[in-house]
């Protein structure tokens, strides 16, 4: 497994580097427009496609393409693999450029049917969406070319350069928000500007790897080749399949459209600090593992198979518990330190702390599915992934809905209400997750290796020891808002990182290795 540490430690080390700046942009943000009705709207703009681009750039279209696109390479000539390659980029973008056209133009119903709320309830600029939407919609284009060309520098184990290319999003996003708002008539457009560059950006830098690779495609056309009607075909239930997660916050923004304003903005910042371990650890896990399960597969090797889902889940638990309860115990000050400003009050700090605690909850679960998923793709699996995905959106979309009924009847629960919402996305990820593995074992395709009842002992009284410490070295959320910036960040990193050292320090101490982690080979 020593590869697979390796690719692991380079895909996460791009994806903390562009987590980090994410964050940075993120506080920018709020520190610059606040939690207000032109931030909702455009987090709403930005949603749409961000979630196409989980559903079918980095969702369904990575998992058909991928398990192919290795077997080609693994069982065809080079001629082959590049006919490939080009009959697939020029289908892509073909059907791409029709879907973003037909986005623009019907921009207004899919605000309409995204955030509902705004068309009847208190709050919300639909106007202002529907203008922002208009303007970040082709970046499913974009960022569908650019997934095209990571499968296949990933399937070639180049992981380092797709996994720095969010960089550039996030780079031009802060450039935006400071040097392009302040010289329009409406600022919060910029954002919707930076989406748009951002993602042309993306396609343009992996353009020269792909030269390197001698796999720069030429765009042509061909639905009816072998391989892309294979990827096709693929892709229709892994649509679903593949992005369970993404449908229910998805349904989040839709419903919480129906609460106060600020809801939509509460979930998002909240969010974006669950999906730092989720993108740090699961993305750089389902990354790395997707096209070493292809080929185990394509050369029948089910033991190994086995053991590659074994090594990642191991991972899973090594960085997903602690996670969780770090995320759960220090939401405020984390939300406090990040965000608050003058337009991000102490009010917002409360609110967005609420729905970190519930979305924390989910950490392990959102991180399994990121290795579970692709135990089935590499398998060209996509029917069980979807049977499963239908019940656990269900489960998920009835706790939502008890959660809105709830707060219009008991106006004390009004107030908290997006945080139920964000609790019932976990519970839909955790109904995901365990029967993806429950399925996985009953087939035969994961056997879990000796020795998980001592690790989860052990990493239960690391987490302990951990939770303890954060517990005490917190204190109130009143110290968090009333200090000063400075202040606030010496105190949440010195404690962070105290609090890190004890879970590993505990870990040692209660006989955890690192071979413990490598995997049966």
């Amino acid at each position: 497994m020593s590869s697979l540490i390796k690719s692991f430690g380079k895909v996460g080390g791009n994806t903390l580097f562009s987590r980090v700046l994410g964050f940075v942009r993120d506080l920018v943000i709020a520190r610059l427009f606040g939690a207000d009705a032109g931030t909702d709207a455009f987090f709403v703009a930005f949603k749409i496609p961000n979630l196409l681009r989980r559903l079918f750039a980095e969702g369904a279209f990575a998992m058909a393409f991928v398990p192919v696109l290795s077997e080609y390479r693994e069982t065809r000539s080079r001629e082959d693999l590049k006919r490939f390659v080009d009959h697939m980029a020029g289908t892509l973008a073909l059907v791409l450029l029709a879907v973003s056209l037909a986005g623009v133009v019907a921009a207004p119903v899919l605000v309409a049917v995204f955030a509902p709320g705004w068309m009847f309830g208190e709050g919300g600029d639909s106007a202002l969406a529907v203008d922002m939407l208009r303007l970040t919609f082709p970046y499913v284009l974009f960022i569908s070319l650019t997934a095209f060309a990571a499968g296949i520098l990933n399937t070639h184990d180049r992981f380092g350069v797709p996994a720095f290319t969010p960089v550039l999003l996030n780079l031009v996003l802060i450039a935006c928000a400071f040097w392009l708002a302040p010289r329009l008539a409406t600022p919060i457009m910029a954002l919707a500007w930076g989406v748009l560059i951002g993602g042309a950006a993306q396609v343009a830098f992996q353009l020269p790897f792909l030269h390197r690779l001698r796999l720069l495609p030429r765009l042509r056309p061909a639905p009816r080749d072998e391989g892309v009607r294979r990827v096709l075909v693929l892709m229709m239930p892994a649509i679903f399949g593949a992005s369970i997660t993404q449908l229910s916050l998805l349904l989040d923004t839709l419903l919480a459209s129906l609460l106060r304003e600020g809801s939509i903005s509460w979930l998002y910042y909240s969010d974006r600090l669950v999906e730092f371990p989720v993108g740090l650890v699961g993305v750089a896990l389902g990354v790395v593992i997707l096209p070493r399960l292809s080929q185990l597969h394509a050369r029948d090797d089910a033991k190994e198979f086995s053991s590659v889902l074994d090594w990642a889940l191991r991972w899973v638990l090594l960085f997903g518990a602690p996670a969780a309860v770090g995320l759960a115990i220090l939401a405020g000050p984390m939300v406090a330190t990040l965000f608050q400003s003058e337009v991000f009050d102490a009010e917002d700090v409360g609110m967005a702390r609420l729905s970190l605690v519930a979305y924390s909850l989910g950490v392990v679960s959102f991180l399994a599915v990121r290795v579970l998923a692709p135990g089935f793709f590499a398998r060209k699996d996509t029917t069980t992934p979807v049977r499963i995905g239908i019940r656990s959106v269900v489960v998920g979309a009835l706790a939502n809905l008890a959660v809105v009924a709830a707060a219009y009847s008991v106006p004390l629960l009004y107030p908290m209400a997006h945080a139920g919402l964000a609790l019932g996305t976990v519970i839909a990820a955790t109904t995901n997750a365990l029967l993806l593995l429950t399925t996985l074992r009953r087939q035969g395709h994961y056997r879990p290796s000796a020795g998980w009842d001592k690790l989860l002992a052990r990493a239960l009284g690391a987490n302990l020891a951990m939770a303890a410490f954060l517990a005490w070295a917190v204190g109130d959320i009143t110290l968090w808002t009333g200090a000063a910036q400075s202040s606030r960040v010496v105190w949440l990193s010195a404690i962070v990182a105290t609090g890190g050292a004890i879970y590993f320090a505990a870990l040692w101490l209660l006989g955890v290795r690192i071979r413990d982690f490598r995997g049966a080979s």
